[in-house]
């Protein structure tokens, strides 16, 4: 059986003694002693840091409502546990109150995008403000934050097809600017592969005549008394029997020669030279022409 001149406080709590129905005192946590009869317990106040969650539905300054969540942590100070007690009867519905009037003096001043960027500017405001009124009923406000700024339903689906709209604006203009780059570099590309093969044919015109020259050369020293024209002549007839080698393995070819009597290596030979310098290649054949 609990004895009625003793009592326990737990830890982070303080308990209002008072005494023929006046305050007496405080006590603290742990083992503590009241008279019987004459003294009795008030009530008990907690000393822990405590949280209160306000939302607020005000309006920016673009005329759009949006809910604001305020989340305010508060404490008793202890010194002021008297105060706290006695001068305030509900602190909760105080501190909503002043959490209301803030939020609606300052966000109605301030654009939707705005209010975003400048939660920590209101949640300053709120602190700054309660902190200054609280402290006279007891309370102390170690922190309030804007923990969430929910517009309608209809705005946010605005601002996420304008930011949308934005991103695929920025995708495009990356994907013109890569399709500029890969066709400067397929023309660039094309180009230096032009480069190269005229280069490379010139390389070879150059090799022919090297070898031509040297063909001559050698010619001529291994048979006396032959010319250069007579070396070309030779040159000449050979590609020309190898020409006509290659059209004979080919099954569909039409090739128009200057008409020409092999009558003698020489005429031929002359016959061939003006053929060569004279002939202009003819179009592909119609359909069925062999």
């Amino acid at each position: 059986m609990t004895l009625p001149f003793w009592f326990t406080v737990e830890q982070q709590t303080a308990a209002l003694v008072q005494r023929m129905g006046k305050f007496h005192r405080v006590a603290r946590a742990g083992f503590q002693l009241k008279l019987p009869f004459l003294e009795d317990i008030a009530g008990r106040i907690n000393l822990r840091v405590q949280q209160l969650d306000v939302q607020v539905e005000t309006k920016t300054r673009d005329n759009v409502f949006v809910q604001v969540l305020v989340s305010v942590q508060y404490f008793v100070i202890p010194e002021k546990i008297y105060e706290a007690y006695y001068k305030l009867n509900d602190p909760e519905r105080q501190i909503t109150s002043f959490v209301f009037d803030v939020v609606r003096a300052r966000v109605p001043r301030i654009k939707l995008d705005d209010v975003f960027e400048k939660k920590d500017e209101i949640a300053d405001a709120v602190k700054s403000e309660l902190a200054e009124v609280m402290d006279d009923f007891g309370y102390g406000i170690l922190k309030t934050l804007v923990t969430d700024i929910d517009p309608d339903t209809k705005v946010k689906q605005a601002m996420n097809e304008i930011n949308a709209a934005q991103r695929l604006r920025v995708a495009a203009n990356e994907k013109g600017e890569a399709d500029k780059i890969l066709k400067v570099k397929a023309a660039q590309a094309e180009a230096e592969a032009k480069a190269l093969s005229g280069q490379g044919i010139a390389d070879q015109r150059r090799a022919i005549v090297d070898g031509l020259r040297d063909s001559v050369d050698e010619f001529q020293r291994s048979v006396p008394g032959t010319s250069a024209a007579d070396v070309m002549n030779l040159v000449l007839m050979t590609q020309y029997f190898d020409t006509l080698k290659e059209l004979g393995f080919a099954s569909k070819t039409s090739t128009i020669f200057v008409p020409h009597s092999p009558g003698t290596l020489g005429d031929l030979a002359n016959q061939l030279r003006d053929a060569m310098i004279g002939a202009t290649r003819v179009g592909p054949p119609a359909d069925g022409v062999e």
